[in-house]
């Protein structure tokens, strides 16, 4: 019998639907092992789910913060000790102490995630209320005493290290956990998670090579309100769930269009700002590098994030964030030129 010529194709295209159906369900496990929106339920080793409620997704910013932190110090030499030190702070900032920081704060966000996003290792049942409480202590302690390490490698007089990760501990915690609860304030909240993940891990990556001061102090706590900006990119995702629950983020307090006006204005403004303050100890050649970073960030905002910001929120963070990272390595590597 002769075969038909069409067989093939046809063949081809009833397995397109399966292809498609495998790379969407790889996709959703990565999510879902990273933390991230839009994941697959169904996990079953412990592990997994553990780093699942780590949030690797959220881990490099602050590992970007201590690389910027470096270089702001205008200390740091390519030496095999420094390199092996700085992936200690990484350790620190990343997945100890921001594991911590997730943990805690799925721990606290059980009922709000059962709404929004119910696949999340608590809600699902996937990991018991004690083994939660166990993984926040073991990152929380593993945080501190690296921490603790560090400031003796580094010589330092006062344990600067060891008192920003307790301080950031406790600032996580604050955060999260009422009675405070900052979160349930979408100002408050949103600095607090801004200045976590640009101003502590700078901190810490230049306390660790060189001296820390008021003016990276400030200059950090300053750029943080950029972060707040992006902070508030994520309270779009929950704002049903933020308002059945009663929490004040800035989606349910302004509404969806000047929330998102809000937002960008502060990632521009206070980039701009910081642009400012590098021409005005003449680093202009930095300055100008962090005003052609931020236009496309404007760009993105326009395309994507002002149009639709609940269906454009991830798009606008993965086109635009990139931008904004590396003018925070313009910015370090400026001040430590410039010897601030």
């Amino acid at each position: 019998m002769t075969e038909s010529p069409t067989s093939p194709p046809e063949a081809s295209s009833s397995n397109a639907p399966l292809e498609t159906d495998s790379a969407a369900n790889r996709s959703a496990k990565a999510r879902q092992l990273l933390g991230m929106k839009g994941a697959q339920p169904g996990e079953t080793s412990i592990w997994k789910i553990r780093l699942q409620l780590m949030k690797p997704i959220t881990w490099i910013p602050l590992i970007w913060g201590v690389v910027c932190g470096a270089a702001s110090s205008g200390h740091y030499t390519w030496t095999l000790e420094n390199f092996l030190i700085s992936a200690a702070a990484m350790l620190l900032s990343g997945p100890l102490l921001t594991g911590y920081t997730q943990s805690l704060n799925d721990f606290y966000d059980r009922e709000i995630d059962a709404i929004n996003e119910p696949y999340r290792p608590i809600p699902s049942g996937a990991i018991s209320i004690p083994q939660v409480v166990t993984q926040i202590l073991v990152l929380l302690l593993g945080g501190i005493g690296i921490a603790y390490l560090l400031d003796r490698w580094a010589g330092h007089s006062f344990p600067t290290i060891t008192a920003l990760a307790i301080g950031g501990s406790f600032l996580a915690y604050i955060y999260s956990a009422p009675p405070l609860k900052l979160k349930q304030n979408g100002w408050l909240g949103n600095y607090a998670l801004g200045a976590s993940y640009i101003a502590l891990p700078w901190w810490t990556g230049h306390a660790l090579f060189g001296d820390l001061n008021w003016t990276i102090v400030l200059l950090t706590l300053f750029y943080s309100l950029s972060g707040l900006g992006i902070a508030i990119v994520n309270d779009f995702k929950s704002v049903e769930g933020d308002r059945q629950l009663g929490l004040k983020s800035l989606p349910v307090m302004f509404g969806i269009t000047t929330a998102a006006w809000i937002c960008v204005l502060m990632i521009d403004v206070f980039q701009s700002g910081v642009a400012a303050y590098l021409m005005s100890i003449q680093q202009n050649f930095y300055a100008v590098l962090l005003i052609l970073l931020i236009i496309p960030q404007i760009t993105f905002q326009d395309m994507y994030f002002l149009r639709d910001p609940l269906k454009n929120d991830v798009k606008y963070q993965a086109s635009a964030q990139p931008f904004l990272v590396l003018g925070m390595l313009v910015t370090a590597l400026a001040l430590g030129y410039a010897g601030v």
